[in-house]
């Protein structure tokens, strides 16, 4: 397996985005490719059909241009790991599921699997947002919501879903991925930045909300506790588009963790190129 990795996040369903990464792969021929969620179309921009023409963006285009891809590359397709985000509807859940059958990728959400003498785990919920869609949002380390924010009972879902919204929470859930695993050789794959880093900075210096002020870090300490306690090898994030320029960071050492985000603020392909072997030498490319 080639050492080589890309990492993207945050693509909402913009065209000309997965085009360039469509003809960097196919150029650069990394061993794996991994998808950080927010990758559809949302919102009124997808309502609209804005930013795209397609009815079912999942089969008719990104299904479609991963199939011609895998066609030209043939062995050279690389591993492709993916998961949603909080834009991304869980209703198109089933497709994703659907076409990893048809072997295009590997959807990672609550799931673990090897790769060489790497294992990867994938985990789309955020904490909670100011935003109505909750498909994939969860309380982060208690009921505790910033203020601004909606809980996870509120707003509404696409699926139905049979958990205890109250009574479930990041923390829970990362328990049950990792099960207390040595995560030395393991790559996570989130949607959410840990909580103050240089990854989950927001937008939101002297915001007051009721009088008080908002919490400018938006990241899971959930994450942030497992990252410290647990010191995986590397873990990807992406979610807050801003938090780059704000804080002029993309990656940061925790511990012995590697952790580097994609989510890019602006209309160019923000790539995360790094190797297996050497994560210290990571690069962020702007296409």
């Amino acid at each position: 397996m080639k050492d080589l990795c890309f990492f993207v996040s945050d693509l909402h369903g913009k065209i000309e985005k997965y085009n360039k990464l469509f003809t960097f792969i196919e150029k650069l021929r990394p061993g794996v490719v991994f998808m950080g969620g927010d990758l559809l179309p949302a919102g009124i921009a997808a309502a609209l059909k804005m930013d795209n023409i397609y009815s079912d963006f999942v089969s008719q285009y990104l299904a479609k241009k991963f199939l011609q891809l895998k066609s030209k590359m043939k062995k050279a397709y690389p591993w492709i790991f993916l998961i949603l985000g909080n834009d991304d509807p869980r209703i198109e859940e089933e497709k994703f599921l659907f076409y990893e059958k048809e072997g295009l990728w590997q959807y990672m959400h609550m799931k673990c699997v090897n790769m060489g003498q790497y294992s990867i785990c994938g985990y789309s919920f955020v904490p909670p947002t100011p935003f109505m869609l909750k498909d994939w949002e969860r309380y982060d380390m208690s009921q505790y919501v910033d203020p601004g924010c909606m809980h996870p009972m509120e707003g509404f879902r696409t699926v139905e879903i049979n958990d205890d919204i109250e009574f479930e929470n990041i923390r829970k859930d990362l328990q049950t991925l990792t099960g207390g695993k040595d995560l030395s050789k393991t790559i996570l794959l989130f949607h959410s930045p840990p909580y103050q880093t240089y990854l989950d900075r927001a937008a939101l210096d002297d915001v007051m909300i009721d009088h008080v002020p908002a919490d400018v870090n938006v990241g899971s300490v959930a994450i942030k506790e497992l990252i410290e306690q647990q010191n995986p090898y590397i873990t990807l994030h992406g979610h807050i588009h801003e938090s780059s320029r704000i804080t002029g960071r993309w990656k940061q050492k925790i511990n012995k963790t590697w952790a580097y985000s994609a989510a890019y603020e602006g209309n160019n392909l923000a790539v995360v190129q790094f190797s297996l072997s050497n994560p210290a030498e990571a690069e962020r490319i702007i296409l």
